[in-house]
This record gives structure tokens, C-alpha cells and sequence, in this order.
């Protein structure tokens, strides 16, 4: 039996900063085309070897002359053959220059010559009068300008080496090179570059139960998404490594070691995740520890404890933990800087917003807290107001990759912080400085129809956390609106008012069942008087509220206490999150019978035995009504929208 591996002394994040720090991830230098150099950082000087412009060039439409000929011109006056002060200069055309030739004229004393933007100044001409400060005053066989304004020398003309002189120092180590570097060392006819090396890290994700994006999934067999993999890899890419994938491995030592010997020997940095934690099947410190240096096992921080740092060979080593959400926060705050730095990138830029806690929030005193946050505005002038957003934790548990995506930024709670109080001011380190809050946030019941109404909003977020969550953080304040089904029993009051009802529909819910009612379910009597296996949704769910109602009904008709009913039926107590859970396991052959909906039914192609109707509705915050989103909420829920066309059982109230 393998030795259970224990964390001790957790490292502090200061020090677990230091360590991954030091690690080499240097990938020397290297020589790439023009094409692919954007985003790359040089790492010699470039000087220019030649002049920028190379020729004296006309910097505008007009006519190229010499400027002592357009001394004391003026606008007033038509004189023709002749110059007196006040008057416009009266010049011939000697012929013209056009950019991409080279001047066959010259501009002799009291000549012109027109010119284009760009084309080489012919000899003789110091000057460009631009176009619109002439006039024609010849004909075809005798073209004569007449110049209304005086120019100097060397106006309207770019001098040879006015851009950039050869010999001069263009470009130095270090510069990222953006469009702007691309256009100059084009200018200067360089087609190839010597940039930093990009850091070559290997990515290999552990885990028997792991199945790559677009494998077969066996959910009965404890199979899941390798979520880390793609994910790490575009967290990679984004700060300036080059990520190289590897098939996934289990929980052998054997493979293990083979893979991770494979990928030191390739990459600059091997990053794994899962197999961290102090787990007797965790085998990735063990071969670390066999094959090369472990320098750090576990970090006083949440989420990401069981963070692992060492090298393997001459490659560097982290392991991430498993659960995307830590696998991600790991990365981001302590790999991310290493690899920036070895391929000469510059520290991303950075946005926090300082605002207030919607709510409490507890925290575990002596480890450092990322907490996972959102942010919503109160009103549409709230950023004016000098509170700025409130800030809500969206933390979900480090397994649900949700999170990733309802999250704007993090709070980061220092070690000896126990609580955040709401009210409470704090700073947010958003993402990604373009990162903005939602227009609309929207907590409650899950429904497909308002899945389809929120797709006709921009940029808003709905969190499904069943009626009762939605009716919760309501009373809290935090939400713009919530989603409430079924009756409505409980007290939604916001700060003393309630909350406004925006509109809403109706729709049929019952018990699903296989295609063509094998069991042939007739009602809730058959759940709890016969043998069925059944599927339920969470307690804060809208349909759990109507069956508990109906399923009292029922007992009190026969006389019984409630919980005798509930609890003769088979899977009463089996929750399921979202509403086509339990109609899905239905369709998978492990139920009888799932709670759902008769859209759901029909989607899937299953039996529907129908318990009545319930009412969905939209309430608003009573604080928020005037912003825009709500507003335009409010105005869809009023009109006939095709939305509620092919849901069966759907209608509007």
C-alpha cells in the first residue's frame, strides 16, 4: 500500500512566488520572418542601414517650386504675367512628377512643377505649394498656376532621413513588437528579426476519470471532461508561452513518470494538473521526488493548497490542482509572471474596481483567500456615485468550471481576514482590464424560455440558483431581478419595499417519463405506493415547491403526515441541479420517473404525465427599475414574442 503523502508546513504565496521565480524557463533566442514577429520581443538592436525617407519627398498634393518665387503672393488680386505685393505669384507648369518615378524636370528660377504626395522632389524645387492655395490661369498649350500663398523652404516636404537617418538606433532589445515596431522594420526592408525564445510548456493532465473534449463520456463510470487541458493551454498561450499538449494520464506511477520524462526532455515547463493533493493514488510528487528536485508541496492560500514546485531534468516543474477554478487561479497568479517574464513580455496591464460587498462572506482564517467575485452596477449612474459596483462571491466550490465564467475578478483576503461584512468596501483585480460588469444580473429559477428572453439582451448573467436562491439574494439586495416559480410563500421584500413583477408566463409540470410509459405512471399516488425510481430537483427549486405542495395534498387525503409520503418514495431525496436533470436520467435508463416540464419531455422524446400548471414570474428590484436593462426586460416580457412558440406546454399571463 503506497504511503499516504501529508502536507506539513504550508508555504507562504511570498515564498511560493520567490520559488517559481527562480525557475530557469529561458528559451534562448531565435530568428523569425517579418510575418510572424507581431507580439514577439526583439532581442537584438536593429539599426537602420538605410535613410527613411531615402529621397526629399512631396508631403502633399501641389506644386513643387522654389520658395524665393512665391515670396509677397497673396490671394487678392487676378494679375497675370507679372508679381506685385498682394498679388498671387504667376508661375508656368514645366511638367509634372507623379510618386513611384523619378523626375524627368527640373524646376528652374519662376517655375513649377506639379507633384504627388509622396513623389521625389525634382531638382531645383525646395518647396511645395499645396494644390488648394492655387489656381489655373493658362490654357492647355500655355499652363500657368497662380499661387496665393507664399511657402518656405523646405515646407510641405519630408527631407531624406527626416524619419529615421541610417546608422541610427531604430529599435533596441526588448521591444514588443506590436504593429507600429512591424511598420517601421518594414520600412527599413528588414524581413526577419532575432526575438526571445517563447517558452515551451508541456501541459499534461492526470486522472483515470478523465475523457479529452469530443471522446465518448461513461457518467456511469465516473468519467468527466478534461476541462484543465484546453484551459491551461489558452492560459499559456495568453501569457506568451508556447503550450504543447500531451494525452492525458492516470494514476500509474509507471506512466506517470514515462510522460513527465517525456515532456522535461521537450519543454522548457512542465505543468501538470490534479494528483497534487495528499491522496495515497496523488503519484506526481513521488515522481518528482524519484527523477528530479521537489522544492515546494502546498501553498497557505485558497483555492490551490496543493500546489507543487520542482524541476525534472533541466526542465522546470509545477503541478496545478486539479479543480479547474484553483488549476486556473494557480496559474494566473503564480506561473503567469514566470512565463511573461522569460519570453521578455512586460506585465500585462491591470484594472481593479474598488466597491462594496453585497453581502457576508466568511473566510478561513490563516490562509490567504482569492475569493471568486461579481460585479453589478446598481443604477445606470451608480460609477458616479463613488461607491462603485457591489461585489457578490460567485465561488461555486473549485469543481464547478461555472465559476470561470460568472466570475469579473477576485478579492484577495489576507490570511488573518475571517470575514468580509457586507457594506464592507473592497478592491477587485478584475481578469482583464476589459472585463465589465453585466447589464442585467438575473438570479433564480432555470427555464427555457427565459433562456431564450435573455438572449434577446446585451451582455447580461443569469444565475440558476432555483426560486428560493433567487428570492434569497433578492432580499439581499444583490440581484437586478429574480426569476421566482410556483407559489410565492415567503416574505421578498427589498430594504422594506417590494419588489416590482416585470411579467411573466405558465408553464405545465409533471412527472417525465420513458417513451411509451413502460410502468404506465398515472400520478403521484403510483410513486409512492409502488416500487418506481425517481428523480427530484433541489429544495430551492420552483417545481420541488409545487410537488411538496401537491404530495401534501395527497397526504392529506389519506390522512397521513406528509414525511410518510415522501418518504415511501424512492428518490424523493435525489436532487438534481438544473430542470432537464431529471428528465435526462429518465432518457438514460436510470429512472422511472424525473420532476420536469412538458417542453422537456417533448424535447427529449419522453412521456409526460401532467400535475398542473405553475406561474413563472419576473420580479424586479425595486432599486433598479430605471436601469436600461431592466427596462428592456420589462419590455419584452410585454410583447407576443415567438419565444413561447414551439415550448410545449408554455403560454404568457
Amino acid at each position: 500500500m503506497s504511503e499516504r503523502k501529508e502536507f506539513r508546513d504550508l508555504a507562504a504565496p511570498e515564498r511560493a512566488h520567490e520559488v517559481v521565480g527562480d525557475l530557469d524557463l529561458s528559451a534562448g533566442t531565435e530568428r523569425v520572418p517579418l510575418e510572424a514577429a507581431r507580439g514577439r520581443v526583439l532581442a537584438e538592436r536593429v539599426d537602420a542601414t538605410l535613410d527613411v525617407p531615402g529621397f526629399d519627398r512631396a508631403a502633399m498634393d501641389g506644386y513643387a517650386v522654389r520658395a524665393r518665387d512665391t515670396y509677397g503672393a497673396d490671394a487678392t488680386g487676378p494679375t497675370l504675367g507679372e508679381t506685385t505685393d498682394g498679388d498671387p505669384v504667376v508661375l508656368p507648369v514645366a511638367g509634372s512628377v507623379h510618386a513611384g518615378e523619378a523626375p524627368d524636370v527640373t524646376v528652374d528660377p519662376g517655375e513649377a512643377v506639379e507633384i504627388s504626395t509622396g513623389a521625389v522632389m525634382p531638382a531645383g524645387a525646395d518647396a511645395v505649394v499645396i494644390v488648394e492655395r492655387t489656381r489655373d490661369v493658362g490654357d492647355d498649350g500655355d499652363r500657368r498656376i497662380a499661387v496665393e500663398t507664399a511657402v518656405t523652404p523646405g515646407e510641405n516636404v519630408m527631407l531624406a532621413g527626416a524619419d529615421v537617418a541610417a546608422g541610427e538606433r531604430a529599435l533596441g532589445p526588448g521591444r514588443h513588437l506590436t504593429p507600429r515596431e512591424i511598420g517601421l522594420l518594414s520600412a527599413l526592408g528588414v524581413d526577419e528579426v532575432s526575438v526571445r525564445g517563447t517558452p515551451t510548456v508541456g501541459i499534461v493532465s492526470t486522472g483515470d476519470e478523465l475523457v479529452r473534449p469530443g471522446g465518448d463520456l461513461d457518467s456511469r463510470a465516473g468519467q468527466i471532461y478534461d476541462v484543465n487541458t484546453y484551459t491551461v493551454a489558452s492560459a499559456v498561450t495568453e501569457a506568451g508561452g508556447d503550450p504543447e499538449v500531451y494525452p492525458h494520464v492516470g494514476d500509474d506511477m509507471a506512466e506517470m513518470e514515462r510522460v513527465l520524462t517525456e515532456a522535461a526532455d521537450e519543454c522548457d515547463l512542465v505543468l501538470t494538473s490534479g494528483s497534487t493533493s495528499a491522496s495515497a493514488v496523488d503519484v506526481v510528487y513521488r515522481v518528482i521526488e524519484e527523477r528530479g528536485e521537489l522544492l515546494l508541496h502546498g501553498v497557505a492560500i485558497k483555492p490551490g493548497k496543493p500546489m507543487l514546485v520542482g524541476r525534472i531534468g533541466s526542465a522546470a516543474y509545477v503541478g496545478l490542482p486539479g479543480y479547474p477554478v484553483s488549476a486556473l487561479t494557480i496559474f494566473r497568479t503564480f506561473v503567469a509572471p514566470a512565463v511573461r517574464a522569460a519570453a521578455g513580455l512586460p506585465e500585462p496591464r491591470t484594472a481593479s474596481v474598488d466597491g462594496r460587498m453585497a453581502v457576508d462572506e466568511r473566510t478561513e482564517e490563516g490562509r490567504r483567500r482569492l475569493l471568486a467575485v461579481g460585479l453589478v452596477e446598481e443604477g445606470d449612474s451608480s460609477a458616479s456615485e463613488g461607491d462603485g459596483p457591489l461585489v457578490y462571491p460567485v465561488d461555486k466550490g473549485s469543481g464547478a468550471t461555472t465559476t470561470l465564467t460568472e466570475a469579473d475578478g477576485v478579492v484577495d483576503v489576507p490570511a488573518d481576514t475571517n470575514a468580509l461584512t457586507a457594506d464592507e468596501h473592497v478592491t477587485v483585480d478584475l481578469f482583464s482590464p476589459d472585463v465589465r460588469p453585466p447589464t442585467l444580473l438575473g438570479v433564480g429559477e432555470d427555464d427555457p424560455a427565459l433562456s431564450r428572453i435573455l438572449d434577446r439582451l446585451d451582455r447580461p448573467r443569469y444565475l440558476a440558483r432555483g426560486s428560493r436562491g433567487g428570492l434569497r439574494q433578492l432580499r439581499e439586495g444583490v440581484p437586478d431581478v429574480a426569476v421566482v416559480a410556483g407559489p410565492l410563500d415567503e416574505d421578498v421584500s427589498v430594504d422594506g419595499s417590494h419588489p416590482v413583477d416585470l411579467g411573466g408566463w405558465t408553464r405545465e409540470w409533471g412527472l417525465v417519463v420513458p417513451a411509451g410509459n413502460p410502468q404506465d405512471v398515472t400520478g403521484l399516488a403510483d410513486l409512492v405506493d409502488r416500487d418506481l425510481a425517481f428523480v427530484n430537483r433541489g429544495t430551492d427549486s420552483g417545481l420541488r415547491t409545487s410537488l411538496s405542495n401537491a404530495l401534501a395534498d395527497l397526504a392529506a387525503e389519506r390522512g397521513v403526515d406528509r414525511h410518510v409520503v415522501t418518504d415511501a418514495i424512492a428518490g424523493f431525496d435525489l436532487n438534481a441541479r438544473a430542470f432537464e436533470s431529471p428528465p435526462r436520467a429518465v432518457a438514460a435508463e436510470n429512472a422511472d420517473a424525473g420532476l420536469g416540464l412538458r417542453a422537456t419531455a417533448t424535447k427529449l422524446d419522453l412521456e409526460f404525465v401532467s400535475l398542473g400548471t405553475q406561474s413563472v414570474r419576473v420580479l424586479a428590484n425595486p432599486e433598479r427599475t430605471g436601469k436600461a436593462s431592466v427596462e428592456r426586460l420589462e419590455d419584452l416580457l410585454g410583447r407576443a414574442l415567438d419565444e413561447f412558440a414551439d415550448l410545449n406546454g408554455f403560454d404568457r399571463e
